[in-house]
Formats: C-alpha cells, structure tokens, sequence
C-alpha cells in the first residue's frame, strides 16, 4: 500500500492510503487549521488579560461567519464534491484569515506572518478535500481579512480602513497618521 506524507504546519502530520482519504485528511486538514487559528487569536488576548484583544478576535470571527453563511444562503452554488448548495464563500477559509488578521494586528508579525501561512493552508486543504472551487476560497479569504483589519486594532494603529458603498459602487477608504 501507498502512502503519502502531507504536512500541514503547525499542527498536522497525517499519513494517506488512497485519494479518497487525502481528501478526508485534507478536510481534517482545514478543520484543525481553521479552529486552531481562532483559537489562539482569542486564547492569547485571555492569557495576556488583554479583553480588548479577545472581543476583537471574537468579533472579527463572528464577523467573517456571518457575512460566509449569508452569502452562502444567498447565492447557493453546488460544492465540488456535491454534498450540499454550500459552496460559495469558504466560512473555513475566512474563519482562519480572521483569526490570523486578528494575530497579525495584536500581536505583530512574529506570530502574524505564520498564522497566514496557516490561514492560506486552510485555504488549499479546502479545494484539495473537494469542498470548494478555488474561488471560494479566495473570497472567504478577502471576507475573513476584511473582517480581521476592521474590527481588531491597537490603540496605537497610524492608519484605518474605512470600507463605504451605495447602491451603485463600494469601495475602502485608507486613511494614514503621519
């Protein structure tokens, strides 16, 4: 028997006899990604007593989802695989890049830049499981770092995003402190 070797920084290293187990590993894959992601970006705010720090996090996630299960309620499209009328936008894929929004503007890019890395992972595993087009992933990405840059901030942050929209465009105004 086969086996192929995936790593998935930082947290999973699964063995796969067959193409239909890699698909099931790549979905455990995203899982673990994505929750191990919202997970710290809430868990290391509480345990530096940063309240401030949590409720971001928490709302940036709570944010990403609302705005994922919305349009997928509202544009129901068929996922690869076929299960279900669920596949545009990737909740996981905007779980995770709030989450690492949220690590990146806490905690700076120590900690920023690999919970990207991860939150990007989370993004291939779901288009390799077959739950998601690639499209999908890319808008739950833009969904989730929307979500993670507006709502978590520091107090000493030198600029803003601003998004605004009418009924005939939208857009994101950036404003910078010099």
């Amino acid at each position: 028997m086969k086996f192929s070797i995936l790593c998935f920084p930082p947290l999973l290293l699964l063995a796969t006899p067959s193409y239909a187990d890699s698909q099931k590993d790549w979905d455990t894959a995203s899982n673990i990604g994505a929750f191990s992601l919202a997970a710290i970006s809430i868990g290391i705010p509480v345990v530096e007593n940063d309240k401030n720090g949590a409720f971001q996090a928490a709302g940036s996630i709570t944010a990403a989802q609302l705005v994922s299960q919305g349009l997928k309620y509202s544009f129901p499209e068929v996922r690869p695989d076929g299960s279900d009328r669920k596949s545009f936008p990737s909740a996981h894929t905007a779980t995770a890049f709030a989450a690492a929004a949220s690590i990146y503007e806490r905690q700076g890019p120590k900690l920023g830049v690999p919970a990207f890395i991860v939150a990007g992972l989370v993004g291939v595993a779901r288009v390799k499981a077959d739950k998601h087009f690639w499209y999908d992933a890319v808008a739950g990405a833009g969904i989730g770092l929307t979500a993670g840059l507006l709502i978590t901030n520091k107090l000493d942050r030198n600029f803003a995003v601003v998004p605004y929209g009418d009924t005939k465009s939208g857009g994101v105004f950036l404003a910078m402190r010099f």
